[in-house]
């Protein structure tokens, strides 16, 4: 994975779980932020302002690396963009995947 993807990812790994943990989908969670040329601020607020209701704490360190995160998404080239939703595609079928073979 490129440099840019893996800066991009950083804080989704480190702040995801808090962010998304209680949301019924996570993966359309996030493909709502990228799916198109821009990032979607008014959706990742509204993610957070959710966390922000129920996890004031936990909620401080998340908007600078959202906001950050939305910008690196912007500065992408439309390849790189693409390559950001196929990976998210590609992650939610493997946990798919393993879910079902966990069943």
């Amino acid at each position: 994975m490129s440099p840019a993807l893996l800066t991009m990812a950083r804080p989704l790994r480190e702040h995801g779980p808090v962010l998304l943990a209680q949301v019924p989908n996570p993966h359309e969670e996030v493909l709502a932020m990228v799916w198109g040329p821009r990032f979607d601020r008014e959706h990742a607020l509204w993610l957070w302002s959710r966390l922000s209701r129920k996890a004031p704490g936990a909620a401080v360190p998340v908007l600078p690396d959202l906001l950050a995160t939305a910008d690196r998404y912007d500065a992408l080239d439309l390849n790189a963009q693409r390559r950001v939703r196929r990976l998210i595609l590609r992650h939610r079928a493997i946990r798919g995947a393993a879910a079902g073979a966990a069943a």
